[in-house]
């Protein structure tokens, strides 16, 4: 990123040029990005093509004021907090399923960074509901945050049989555990960006993602709660957890949810395609 890409960013997200890269400042940048930039995956729905590409990223990100899925946004804040000086790693993880099975190899992407005021940090602007903060990466107790009780825990003997063909002798895997409920199993290996490819393909594709079959916008509000579009179900939850939904009946009043709650200006109502169908 050239500094002329980096201020643009920044003005997306409505902070000024840090002068450092400190804790406080990888704070601020995460909750801002996810207030301003929707977790979405209207992509996949709207035939347009996602590629993990730093310039494209950016493109879509910043320059059409878009959001995306863990891919495009992880990986977007990634190439951010670099430029502005911070040691960013890029790191792998498979979701937790509800039946407790686990997604995926490359099913998610999150960031691991590093401050010059010291400790590590997971920071992750595209999980969804998780975190409004970034976690000490280090920290195995209890890690209280406006979203949640998140714990970062040793995976157990069984990580590397589950990983497959790593050397005993390498750091267990880790899991991101938010009130008590397994989210995802994190590995420790630094990872490139062009090494999530074959999970973004799958998860805009396969009938078994769930990207494919259903359609989301969310992002947290400026009160700590969070707004979510699912289809035509506009859901507004307060940051006490108390939620109102409200049901769009016209193409133009989901256009305008859009416009003015996400800041996406769209040309068409985006419709579940199914999978096979995504860009």
């Amino acid at each position: 990123m050239d500094s002329v890409e980096v201020d643009a960013y920044l003005r997306r997200l409505g902070v000024e040029h840090p002068a450092w890269p400190t804790v406080d400042v990888l704070r601020e940048l995460q909750l801002r990005h996810l207030q301003t930039v929707p977790f979405e995956n209207l992509s996949v729905h709207l035939g347009e093509e996602i590629v993990l590409e730093e310039k494209r990223l950016l493109d879509k990100v910043v320059g059409a004021r878009r959001g995306g899925f863990c891919y495009e946004l992880n990986g977007s804040f990634g190439a951010l907090l670099g430029a502005l000086g911070f040691d960013v790693t890029l790191l792998a993880a498979r979701v937790h399923g509800k039946e407790g099975q686990l997604g995926i190899p490359y099913d998610h992407m999150t960031l691991k960074v590093g401050t010059v005021d010291g400790g590590a940090w997971l920071a992750d602007v595209g999980f969804g509901a998780h975190s409004h903060y970034p976690l000490a990466f280090e920290a195995r107790g209890e890690q209280v945050d406006p979203a949640g009780v998140f714990r970062i825990v040793e995976a157990g003997p069984d990580a590397a049989g589950v990983r497959g063909g790593h050397d005993s002798a390498e750091a267990a895997d880790l899991d991101v555990v938010m009130d008590g409920r397994p989210q995802y199993r994190l590995e420790r290996r630094p990872r490139a960006l062009g090494d999530f490819a074959a999970g973004a393909w799958w998860h805009r594709t396969s009938p078994l993602s769930h990207f494919t079959q259903s359609l989301v916008c969310s992002r947290v509000t400026e009160e700590g709660g969070r707004i979510t579009l699912s289809g035509r179900t506009f859901k507004v939850t307060a940051a006490d957890g108390t939620r109102e939904e409200q049901e769009l009946g016209t193409d133009e009043e989901v256009l305008k949810v859009y416009r003015e709650r996400f800041g996406i200006e769209l040309d068409r109502v985006p419709t579940v395609r199914g999978p096979g169908l995504g860009g």
